[in-house]
C-alpha cells in the first residue's frame, strides 16, 4: 500500500470538505491542490468528484432530524411535500444543462483566465449582495419558498458549471439576491447539494469506471472519510458563523485567490488548463 498516496488522498479529502460548502469554489481549490500533489490526471479528476459524497454525508448527518421528519410526514403533510418538490425542481436544471453542456464547458472554459475571473467576479457579487437593504428579504425559511423560488435557485446553481464559480456560492448568494435570507439561502443550498453532488459523484464513477480498479478502493475510502469529517466540522461552523456574520470575508478571499490563480498560471506553477 502506497502510504504517500494515502496521505495525498487525505489532504485532498480535507480540502474538499473544507471548501465544498463555503462560497469559495471547491473545484478551484481541488485543482490547485491536485496539481501540487500530482493528483491531476484523469483518475484524479474522478477522485475529486467521488469524494464529494463524503461531504454530502456530513450534510445529511447535520440535517438528519429535518430530513427524517420530512420523509416521515411526506405522505400526508403538504409542507413536507412542497419542500421535497422544491428540492426536486431546483435539482432539475443542473441535470439538464449538465448533460447538454457539461462536456463543452470542461473542454473550453477550464482556463486560468476563466477560473480567475469567476473567482474575482464572484467576490464582488458577494460584496454587492451583502450591501442589499434588509427590506429586500422576503423569505425567512425554506418552508416559505414557492416552486418558482426553487426553480430560480436551481437555475442560478447552473452558473457553478463554470469553473471557479462555486456551487454553494451560486446558490447561497444567488438565493440572497432573489430575496432569501442568508440563513434560508444557506439551508436550501445544503439541501440542494444532497441530490446534486450525489448524482454527480455516481455519474462520474459510472462514466469513468474503466479508469478504476479494486486497488483504488483504499485511496478513495481515505478521501471520503476525511472529506466527511472536515465537511461536518465546516458545515456546523458555517451555520453558527452566519448567525452573526456576513459573507464579506469570503468575498475578499475569492478576490485574493483569483489573483493566486492568475499568478500560478502565468508562472507555470499550476497547469490549470486541464
Amino acid at each position: 500500500m502506497d502510504i504517500v498516496l494515502l496521505i495525498k488522498a487525505a489532504i485532498m479529502g480535507v480540502v474538499e470538505g473544507l471548501t465544498e460548502f463555503l462560497p469559495i469554489s471547491s473545484t478551484g481549490h481541488l485543482i490547485l491542490a491536485g496539481a501540487l500533489l500530482g493528483m491531476d490526471d484523469d483518475k484524479g479528476k474522478v477522485f475529486d468528484i467521488a469524494i464529494q459524497t463524503g461531504a454530502i454525508l456530513a450534510v445529511i448527518i447535520v440535517y438528519w432530524q429535518r430530513l427524517r421528519d420530512n420523509f416521515a410526514a411526506l405522505p400526508t403533510d403538504k409542507k413536507a411535500q412542497r419542500f421535497t418538490l422544491n428540492v426536486f425542481i431546483a435539482f432539475l436544471p443542473a441535470v439538464v444543462l449538465g448533460l447538454l453542456f457539461g462536456k463543452v464547458i470542461k473542454e473550453h472554459l477550464f482556463t486560468p483566465v476563466v477560473v480567475a475571473s469567476t473567482f474575482i467576479i464572484g467576490g464582488f457579487i458577494i460584496l454587492w449582495a451583502e450591501k442589499r437593504p434588509a427590506s429586500t428579504v422576503r423569505i425567512h425559511s425554506v418552508d416559505e419558498m414557492s416552486p418558482l423560488d426553487a426553480l430560480k435557485v436551481g437555475l442560478v446553481q447552473c452558473f457553478a458549471m463554470i469553473p471557479g464559480t462555486s456551487r454553494s456560492g451560486s446558490t447561497i448568494i444567488g438565493g440572497m439576491l432573489l430575496g432569501l435570507s442568508r440563513q434560508t439561502a444557506t439551508d436550501f443550498s445544503f439541501f440542494l447539494a444532497i441530490p446534486t453532488l450525489i448524482g454527480a459523484g455516481f455519474y462520474s464513477l459510472y462514466k469513468e469506471r474503466a479508469l478504476l480498479s479494486v486497488a483504488d478502493a483504499p485511496v478513495f475510502a481515505v478521501g471520503l472519510v476525511l472529506s466527511f469529517i472536515s465537511a461536518w466540522i465546516c458545515v456546523r461552523w458555517l451555520l453558527r458563523y452566519i448567525a452573526t456574520h456576513s459573507f464579506v470575508v469570503f468575498a475578499w478571499y475569492r478576490i485574493a485567490f483569483g489573483i493566486v490563480v492568475l499568478a500560478t498560471a502565468w508562472t507555470g506553477a499550476v497547469k490549470w488548463a486541464a
